[in-house]
C-alpha cells in the first residue's frame, strides 16, 4: 500500500531538471529565488547650476518709498489679458505662474516669503521674486462717513499681476518633487489661478496651445470673424476683444478657446 502511495505522489511530483533527482511533494511549490543586477536612474547633474550669493526671498516694503503718495484710478486694465513681462524663465528652474489677473496683497507677499524661506534648503537651491513690491494706491473712506466730499485717503497698496505672469522663481541643485509640496501651498493661497510649472512643462503647455491652434478644425475662427466683421460684429466688440481674439474676458482666460 505504502509503495502505491509512493509512486502516486512520484508521478505526481515528477523529477528534477537540475539535478534529476526525485523531489518532495511541496518541493513543486516553493519559488526559487534568483540574484540578479538592477539598474538605478542616473542623478541628475547639477554642474552648470550657479546658487546666488542671496539665496532667499528679500522682504518687500508694504508702502512704497513716494516723496508724495498720488491718489489714482482703478485701472482694471492692469489685470486684464496677458502679461507683457516676467512671462519666461531667466535662471531657475521652476516657477509659480498666475492663470489669472488678480492684486496681490503685502499679506500675500509675506505669507510667500515665510512659506518659501522656512522649507528651502539655502545650501543647495535658491528663490528669487518675479514680481514688484506694492505700488498701485488704494483709496478708503472711514466708516460711517456720508457720501461726498471727495476722493478717500489712501489706505493700502497693491500689486497687479496679469495672466502668465511668473510670482517666483525657484532654482538650484533640486529636482521638482522636493519643491513642488511647498509651491503648491503657495499657489493654492493666492487670491486668483496659479499653477506650479518647470521648464519642460511651460513648454508642453506652449506647444499643446499651438498645436490648438495649428490643428482647429474649425473654419470660423474668432480672429476671422472680427476681422471680416461679419454680421457686423466690430459694433459690439471692444478694442480689448480685438487685441485678444476672444481669448480673454476681463481677468480670465479661456484656455480652450483659439
Amino acid at each position: 500500500m505504502m509503495s502505491l502511495i509512493k509512486a502516486a505522489v512520484g508521478g505526481l511530483t515528477g523529477i528534477c531538471r537540475a539535478c534529476g533527482h526525485q523531489p518532495g511533494p511541496l518541493h513543486s511549490h516553493l519559488k526559487v529565488l534568483a540574484a540578479g543586477l538592477k539598474t538605478y536612474e542616473i542623478p541628475p547633474d547639477y554642474s552648470d547650476v550657479v546658487l546666488l550669493e542671496k539665496p532667499k526671498l528679500k522682504f518687500m516694503n508694504k508702502v512704497p518709498n513716494y516723496k508724495k503718495a498720488k491718489k489714482e484710478m482703478k485701472k482694471l486694465r492692469d489685470i486684464q489679458g496677458p502679461a507683457t513681462g516676467a512671462n519666461a524663465f531667466t535662471s531657475g528652474q521652476y516657477a509659480i505662474v498666475a492663470m489669472g489677473g488678480g492684486y496681490l496683497h503685502w499679506g500675500h507677499i509675506e505669507m510667500m516669503r515665510l512659506t518659501i524661506n522656512r522649507k528651502i534648503d539655502s545650501r543647495t537651491m535658491y528663490a528669487r521674486w518675479r514680481i514688484n513690491a506694492p505700488y498701485k494706491p488704494v483709496t478708503r473712506k472711514g466708516l460711517g462717513q456720508r457720501m461726498g466730499g471727495g476722493k478717500g485717503a489712501i489706505d493700502h497698496y497693491l500689486t497687479p499681476i496679469r495672466y502668465g505672469r511668473f510670482i517666483l522663481e525657484v532654482g538650484g541643485k533640486v529636482e521638482l518633487g522636493e519643491v513642488e509640496n511647498v509651491l503648491i501651498e503657495v499657489a493654492k493661497k493666492l487670491p486668483f489661478p496659479a499653477k506650479v510649472m518647470s521648464r519642460e512643462s511651460l513648454a508642453v503647455f506652449q506647444q499643446k496651445q499651438a498645436d490648438m491652434e495649428q490643428n482647429n478644425q474649425n473654419p470660423w475662427t474668432f480672429k476671422q470673424i472680427a476681422r471680416g466683421n461679419m454680421m457686423g460684429i466690430r459694433r459690439v466688440l471692444s478694442p480689448f476683444d480685438l487685441r485678444n481674439h476672444g481669448r480673454f474676458s476681463g481677468k480670465f482666460h479661456f484656455p480652450g478657446r483659439v
